[in-house]
């Protein structure tokens, strides 16, 4: 646990208490799922997992990424859920679910500096970024899910590829500091944020458009897709749409809903783009949704002045403490979200 903890932005005893929600949750195999008698997915448990690592708690967090190792497909997926020790929901692995643990390891490595980790989590990586890869299209994106015998789905969420282009960055990270050279992920990194700032006509092509959705809107911004004047314009253009003043940040721009996962994100989006007086109001609100036990509800129906759902998630207190960071400066992690940086060779790096 870091052990000077700054209180501008959060209470006293907020990280120690966050992790222990986290703890309380975690299995014995390792799997943390959403809360107790829910399940696990891929991406949530990574998000969970890397508040472990902010706390300090480096042994529960290894243990986490153990789970995911130990339960990775030959092909280098994982299926959308799990419980009770077993695959939960066999219909489909969706992409960025896949691709999110090169992010948490590296993320996890950036705190606890621990090359060991790094090498021993290495092919893990490398089998779930080339399963992720090979659903890339001509045109630049990225299928968003395959379905029980492993037919791609064949359209893309600006979202879920948003989440792949960071995860890609940490990947390329991983290889490098590892001497491994990747240029075929750096190719398909460049290929896929051509594809979210120049060709919209290729996501939410067979469904409703997903711009409802808040994270539509940050995403690209808090992964790197865009930087400096346009990412600052982009998050401009929709502020009035999705945030309520002093409350946070809605899911959808039709429900009057904010969700506290969805305004850390926007925390370190906001932050990313320099916005950081606007980024410390919006987190330091969030806190009146703690409960007595470290956890944080999901979400805020301002409309009927209810909590909904009643549910404490697990990824909402990991959203809370990498947001905490990032504000806070309180690991050699805190960047990760709110800056792009590529540790590859400059020619290659000329091409991202």
């Amino acid at each position: 646990m870091p052990a000077l903890v700054p209180t501008e932005f959060f209470p006293a005893g907020f990280v120690r208490d966050s992790a222990r929600y986290i703890l309380a949750r975690q299995q014995t195999d390792g799997a943390i799922p959403w809360f107790d008698g829910h399940y696990a997915d891929p991406w949530d448990h990574v998000e969970a997992a890397m508040g472990l690592s902010i706390a300090g708690e480096f042994a529960a967090a290894e243990k986490a990424y153990r789970w995911l190792a130990d339960n990775q497909l030959p092909d280098g997926s994982w299926w959308v859920a799990y419980k009770n020790g077993r695959a939960h929901n066999t219909e489909r692995r969706e992409s960025n679910f896949v691709a999110y643990i090169a992010t948490g390891i590296w993320h996890h490595y950036l705190i606890s500096g621990d090359e060991a980790f790094l090498r021993r989590y290495w092919p893990v990586v490398e089998r779930a970024v080339d399963f992720v890869l090979g659903l890339q299209t001509e045109h630049g994106e990225i299928h968003w899910a395959v379905d029980t015998d492993g037919r791609p789905l064949q359209d893309a969420l600006i979202t879920g590829c948003s989440s792949i282009y960071k995860s890609l960055e940490c990947a390329l990270n991983i290889a490098h500091r590892l001497g491994c050279s990747r240029p075929r992920w750096m190719h398909a990194r460049r290929a896929l944020g051509f594809a979210l700032r120049e060709k919209p006509q290729r996501f939410d092509r067979t469904w409703e458009s997903k711009a409802r959705f808040s994270m539509d809107w940050f995403y690209p911004v808090l992964t790197g897709v865009f930087s400096g004047a346009a990412a600052r314009a982009r998050l401009q253009k929709k502020w009035d749409e999705f945030v309520v003043a002093g409350l946070g940040c809605r899911c959808v721009n039709d429900e009057p809903w904010v969700t506290v996962a969805e305004s850390c994100e926007l925390t370190m989006a906001l932050l990313a783009v320099g916005e950081r007086g606007r980024a410390a109001k919006l987190y330091r609100g969030l806190h009146r949704w703690q409960d007595r036990d470290g956890g944080y509800w999901t979400g805020y129906v301002y409309r009927d002045m209810a909590i909904w759902p009643e549910e404490k998630t697990t990824w909402t207190v990991g959203a809370m403490l990498l947001a905490a960071d990032a504000l806070a400066g309180l690991t050699p992690a805190s960047k990760l979200f709110t800056s792009v940086r590529l540790l590859q060779d400059p020619a290659l790096v000329a091409l991202s």
